[in-house]
C-alpha cells in the first residue's frame, strides 16, 4: 500500500521575518508549528513539498542559510513560541532536526546566523527580552552571551562581517529607533556604535557588500515608513571626516561619518560609519528590507504595510531610486510582512497580512512588466471541517480564519495526471464570524455554520461556473447550466456587512445610480480565468451570493449534514440541555423545520446522513450515540424516528464522542471517541431495527477525532476506515469482524496537531483522502493498493 501527498494547503503565519528564499530555488516558510517547502516552479505553478515539524507552538522566524555547501551542516533555522530554536538540515529527509538550542524562556521571534569557515554562530532575540549568542562546542550548540534589554523587546536582529577582517558585527533594533552595533571582543559582543535617525520602531535589517567597493551597506526599515542606508567602510587611521558644521560655504558638502576600532586576532582595525541615503516611497510602516545581488547589479526590495513592495536600484551616480513597485491597490488586505526576491532576481514574493503569499513574475521580452504568478495558498487558522463536491470535482473547506475555500485540480491541456496541480480556486464565504461547520446540497449549493445562531445557504454564481469549468475541464452539466442563465454573476460583501449580496449587471446598475452615489457598494468585476486565481482575485471576485439565512437554534451552531440529494439538511447547535441539543431537520425546497429530533443532552458534536438518505446517525458530548430512521418513503416529507439511542450501560464508549460516519453501503457506521476507542456499529439480528458494536479498537492514550469510510470496498471483502487522532495521526484500517491497521500517516507527511476531519473522495476510479487539522493545513492523499 503507497501513499502519496496529492495536495497540501497552507497560509504562512502572520509574523515578519515568516519566509526566507534559500539559494536552491525553494521557498521556506513558517505554517503553524512546523515549516513548510514549496517549488515555485513546479512544472509551471507551485506545490509544497516537504513539511518540517518539531516545534511544539507557532513558528515566528525562518532564516535560510545558503554560504556553507557541506551536506551534513545546518542550513535552515527558525524560532517559535515554544521558546526553542531549531537548526536543521533539510537535506537529511530522516533526521532533519540537527540541533535545538533551549535558553530562552518566552518565544523567539527573529534569528540570525552566520557561518565563518566551519563555525557557527547564532542569535536569537525572544520576548523574555533579552538576546542569546550561541555557538558549536564540538557537537552541541552553548549561548556563550545573553544581552540583556531590560524591558524592550528586540525587531531586528542581523550578523556582519566587517570587510578587510574576518571580525563579526551584530546589529540589533529594540522597541526605540536606534539600531545597536556589536562587535567582538574577548569573546563577547560588546557595543560599539549607535546610529540614529529614525522616529520610530525600526522593524527589518539587511546588509550585503557594495558591488563598486568592499564597504558594507546595511538597510533599515521603519514604522516611521522611511528606509535608511548606512555605508561601513574601511579606514586605515582613526580620523574621520569633518562634520557638515565645520565645512566652509565654499567647500563640498560631505556627509559626517563617525570612526570605531575593533580588535581582531591581535589586529587593530578602524572603520566609518557614514549614512548613504534616506529612501522615502511608502506610505506606511515598513516591516522588511531584503539586498539583492548579482554579479554588478544590486538592488533592495522593500515591504510595507501599505499594500506595496517597491524594489530601489542605483543609479549611476548613486542615487537609489525606485525601479518595480508591485502591490494592491484597494481591495480588502492588510498590506505586506516581509518580500523576497529569488536567486535569479526575477520573480518577487510578498507575505501578506492575512499569511498569504504573492508572487510577481518578471517578464522575459519586458524587464519593466511584473506579472502576478501562481502560488500556494491557505487558511491561516485551524481548519474545522471539509467535504467533497457530490462527485468530487473540488473539495470545500471552512477554517476558524472566517473564511471557506474552494480547492480543485487545475487541468491544463498540455499536462498530463502526474503534473496536474490543486489550487485553491474560489473563496465564497468571508465573514465576521470564526466558521465551524458546513455541508454540501449539490454541487453549486451549500450550507454553513459560524460561531452564530444561523445557518446560512450559499448559490455559486454564474461567474463561478465558468471559471470551475474553464480551469477543471468540466464540459457542462443541468445544474450548472441553469445557473448560467438564473443567477447573479458573483457576489460582494457590503461594508459593515456579514451577508454575501448578489451582482448582477453591473454595467446597468452604474448607469441608474444617482451622482451621489456614483461610488460602487461592491468591487465585484467578473473574470475569465485560464489559471488558478491570485489571492486579490479570490478575496474580492469569487464570493457566493447568499441565499437563505435559517434561524432556529438558540446558541451557536456546531454541526451540519445534508441527505446526498440535498431535500434534507440537519442542524444541531452548542448545548447544555435537552432542549437545546435537538437536532433540526430542515426542507431545502422551503427553507422550513420540519422536524427536531429529541435523543441527547449535550452538544451534537457530528451528524451523519446514511447514503441511502433513510437514517441519521447523531454523536454528543453526553457520551452516546442515537441512530434515527425515515419511516416516509416519500421524497418530499420525512418521519425520522429514533431506533437506537445507547446509555451509560450498552455504550462502548466513556468519553465524548468526537467523530461518526456511514459505510457506503448505509450497513454499518463507525464513531471515535476522547477514550481512544474506534467502533464499528451493525444491526442487531437479536434486536430488530437495533446497532449493536461488532468491531473495537483501542488506542490507549489516543483521542480519536476524525473518521471517515471509504466508498467503496478492497480486498477480502472489507472496508476501508481512515481515523485522525488529537496527535496529528492518521490511521487507515481494513476492517470486517476485526480491525487491521494498513499504514500510519506520520507527522512527516501528515498533520502535526489535532486532525479535525476526514473524506474520502467520490466517485472516482482512484482512493483519494482528504484531511483537514488545527495545524491549518489542508491535505489530499492518494491511496493505491
Amino acid at each position: 500500500m503507497e501513499i502519496k501527498n496529492l495536495y497540501t494547503s497552507v497560509a504562512c503565519n502572520r509574523t515578519p521575518g515568516a519566509l526566507d528564499w534559500g539559494q536552491d530555488g525553494l521557498i521556506y516558510y513558517a505554517a503553524c508549528h512546523a515549516i513548510s517547502v514549496f517549488d515555485p516552479n513546479f512544472h509551471g505553478s507551485s506545490k509544497i513539498i516537504q513539511t518540517l515539524s518539531g516545534h511544539k507552538a507557532r513558528v515566528n522566524t525562518v532564516k535560510k542559510l545558503n554560504a556553507h555547501s557541506n551536506e551534513t551542516s545546518v542550513d535552515l533555522i527558525s524560532g517559535s513560541d515554544d521558546a526553542t530554536c531549531i537548526l536543521w538540515n533539510t537535506r537529511d529527509a530522516l533526521q532533519p532536526i540537527k540541533h535545538r538550542l533551549q535558553g530562552h524562556t518566552k518565544g523567539i521571534t527573529h534569528v540570525a546566523a552566520i557561518y565563518q569557515h566551519e563555525n557557527l554562530t547564532v542569535a536569537t532575540g525572544s520576548v523574555d527580552s533579552s538576546i542569546k549568542l550561541w555557538r558549536n562546542d564540538g557537537q552541541a550548540f552553548k549561548c556563550f552571551q545573553t544581552i540583556d534589554l531590560k524591558t524592550s523587546f528586540c525587531f531586528a536582529l542581523k550578523f556582519l562581517q566587517l570587510p578587510g577582517s574576518e571580525c563579526l558585527m551584530l546589529a540589533y533594533a529594540s522597541d526605540n529607533d536606534a539600531i545597536n552595533l556589536c562587535t567582538v571582543s574577548n569573546d563577547e559582543f560588546v557595543p560599539v556604535e549607535k546610529l540614529t535617525g529614525h522616529s520610530d520602531w525600526v522593524r527589518g535589517l539587511d546588509c550585503v557588500e557594495d558591488v563598486d567597493s568592499e564597504d558594507l551597506l546595511l538597510a533599515s526599515s521603519s514604522q516611521d515608513s522611511f528606509i535608511r542606508l548606512w555605508r561601513i567602510s574601511k579606514r586605515e587611521h582613526i580620523e574621520a571626516q569633518k562634520s557638515f558644521e565645520e565645512f566652509s560655504a565654499d567647500e563640498d558638502i560631505v556627509l559626517e561619518e563617525r570612526v570605531f576600532s575593533v580588535t581582531h586576532q591581535g589586529s587593530s582595525f578602524f572603520y566609518a560609519l557614514s549614512l548613504e541615503s534616506v529612501l522615502q516611497g511608502h506610505e506606511g510602516w515598513v516591516y522588511g528590507v531584503h539586498f539583492h545581488k548579482q554579479g554588478s547589479n544590486l538592488r533592495l526590495l522593500s515591504s510595507s504595510i501599505d499594500k506595496t513592495l517597491i524594489v530601489w536600484a542605483p543609479s549611476e551616480s548613486g542615487i537609489w531610486f525606485e525601479s518595480v513597485r508591485v502591490g494592491e491597490v484597494g481591495g480588502g488586505s492588510l498590506g505586506f510582512y516581509g518580500g523576497k526576491m529569488s536567486p535569479d532576481g526575477r520573480a518577487i514574493l510578498g507575505h501578506g497580512f492575512q499569511g498569504s503569499l504573492h508572487l510577481w513574475h518578471q517578464d522575459k521580452a519586458d524587464d519593466k512588466l511584473w506579472t502576478p504568478g501562481i502560488i500556494v495558498g491557505g487558511h491561516f487558522e485551524s481548519v474545522r471541517d471539509l467535504t467533497w463536491e457530490p462527485e468530487g470535482q473540488f473539495l470545500v473547506t471552512l477554517s476558524a480564519d472566517q473564511t471557506t475555500r474552494i480547492h480543485a485540480g487545475w487541468k491544463r491541456d498540455d499536462a498530463n495526471e502526474s503534473t496536474q496541480t490543486w489550487h485553491e480556486i474560489a473563496r465564497p464565504q468571508v465573514h465576521g464570524y470564526d466558521m465551524q461547520c458546513l455541508c454540501m446540497l449539490s454541487r453549486y449549493r451549500f450550507a454553513s455554520g459560524a460561531e452564530e445562531k444561523i445557518v446560512r445557504i450559499f448559490q455559486a454564481p454564474g461567474n463561478y461556473v465558468e471559471n470551475l469549468r474553464q480551469l477543471c475541464g468540466i464540459t457542462s452539466d443541468s445544474e450548472g447550466d441553469n445557473i448560467l442563465k438564473t443567477t447573479p454573476k458573483g457576489a460582494s460583501v457590503p461594508s459593515l456587512g456579514l451577508s454575501n449580496k448578489p451582482v448582477y449587471n453591473i454595467e446597468a446598475e452604474r448607469e441608474t445610480k444617482h451622482v451621489k452615489d456614483i461610488y460602487p457598494e461592491h468591487y465585484f468585476t467578473p473574470a475569465s480565468m485560464e489559471t488558478p486565481p491570485t489571492e486579490e482575485t479570490l478575496m474580492q471576485n469569487t464570493l457566493w451570493p447568499e441565499m437563505q439565512k435559517l434561524y432556529g437554534h438558540g446558541y451557536e451552531i456546531y454541526a451540519l449534514a445534508a441527505t446526498s440529494n440535498g431535500r434534507f439538511l440537519a442542524s444541531a447547535s452548542r448545548a447544555t440541555s435537552t432542549e437545546h441539543a435537538k437536532i433540526l431537520i430542515w426542507n431545502t425546497a422551503t427553507w422550513k423545520i420540519i422536524q427536531k429530533l429529541e435523543a441527547h443532552q449535550l452538544t451534537v458534536t457530528q451528524i451523519a446522513f446514511a447514503p441511502n438518505n433513510a437514517l441519521l446517525l447523531g454523536v454528543s458530548r453526553d457520551r452516546t450515540l442515537s441512530v434515527f430512521e425515515n419511516k416516509v418513503t416519500d421524497d418530499g416529507d420525512c418521519d425520522f424516528q429514533l431506533i437506537t439511542h445507547t446509555n451509560k450501560k450498552t455504550s462502548v464508549h466513556t468519553r465524548i464522542i468526537w467523530c461518526c460516519d456511514w459505510s457506503h453501503d448505509s450497513l454499518h457506521f463507525s464513531t471515535g471517541s476522547r477514550d481512544g476507542k474506534v467502533v464499528l456499529w451493525g444491526r442487531d439480528e437479536s434486536a430488530a431495527g437495533l446497532y449493536a458494536s461488532q468491531a473495537v479498537i483501542e488506542l490507549k492514550g489516543e483521542s480519536v477525532t476524525a473518521v471517515a469510510f471509504a466508498k467503496q470496498k478492497i480486498e477480502d471483502d472489507r472496508y476501508l476506515v481512515a481515523t485522525g487522532l488529537e496527535t496529528g495521526i492518521v490511521h487507515l484500517y481494513a476492517v470486517r469482524q476485526d480491525w487491521k491497521l494498513l499504514v500510519k500517516i506520520d507527522h512527516s507527511c501528515g498533520h502535526h496537531l489535532t486532525v479535525k476531519r476526514l473524506a474520502f473522495k467520490p466517485s472516482s476510479s482512484k482512493i483519494q483522502l482528504a484531511s483537514c487539522g488545527e495545524d491549518n493545513l489542508v491535505r489530499i492523499y492518494d491511496i493505491c493498493f
